[in-house]
């Protein structure tokens, strides 16, 4: 059965940035912070794997501010859904709901570009400079887990940088990896995209 400690927070091994002065990492920081800020919407394929190889594929769809959902392929009885502050995990298949603040996972890095990534964020040295890789988690909250974001650079995405996936680890270690592609920034997409039906009162899906 699919843990909730797996809800898709993580990316597959990267070759990632070098940036061997303070100021590099700095600048590469404020960049990344303009390309989560410049985010308004974004559509992408995922690619998810778990810790013991399994993989899930779906579709990603992200507006901001605070606006996620993770549609899995058919067959697999799963959504994920960020609305209203809150992370949602829902299991059709034992009609399970599960729900926690957005500010308690490291999707919030995400979901809520607002925050001042260089008070918590820090760039993972590399070797490729066209892949920058960041490192995330709340020190006072080792609880919430760590999240290593990967962006690339591209002249079409926001600030010159395309969200490539990321890599998480929870509090117990356990590792997700998601690969996005496919993917594209600016689109419309309607508030009722992050409706879904609640399993325990329909038991139906949405």
């Amino acid at each position: 059965m699919f843990r909730p400690s797996l809800v898709p927070m993580a990316l597959a091994p990267l070759v990632l940035v070098a940036a061997p002065l303070a100021a590099q990492a700095t600048g590469d920081l404020a960049t990344v912070q303009r390309h989560l800020q410049g985010i308004a919407s974004m559509t992408a394929d995922f690619s998810q794997t778990d810790r013991d190889g399994k993989v899930l594929t779906g579709q990603l769809t992200l507006k901001t501010p605070g606006k996620l959902r993770f549609q899995y392929e058919k067959g697999v009885p799963l959504l994920i859904v960020a609305e209203g502050g809150a992370l949602t995990f829902i299991d059709y298949s034992v009609k399970q709901v599960q729900r926690w603040p957005i500010k308690n996972s490291p999707l919030g890095v995400l979901l809520d570009p607002s925050r001042d990534i260089t008070r918590y964020a820090k760039i993972v040295p590399g070797y490729d400079p066209r892949v920058l890789s960041v490192e995330a988690n709340d020190p006072k909250h080792p609880e919430y887990g760590r999240i290593t974001l990967v962006f690339a650079q591209n002249s079409t995405g926001p600030a010159g940088l395309t969200l490539q996936g990321w890599v998480a680890l929870d509090s117990q270690g356990n590792r997700t990896t998601i690969r996005l592609t496919n993917q594209h920034y600016g689109v419309p997409v309607s508030d009722g995209t992050f409706r879904w039906n609640d399993p325990r009162k329909t038991g139906g899906r949405n």
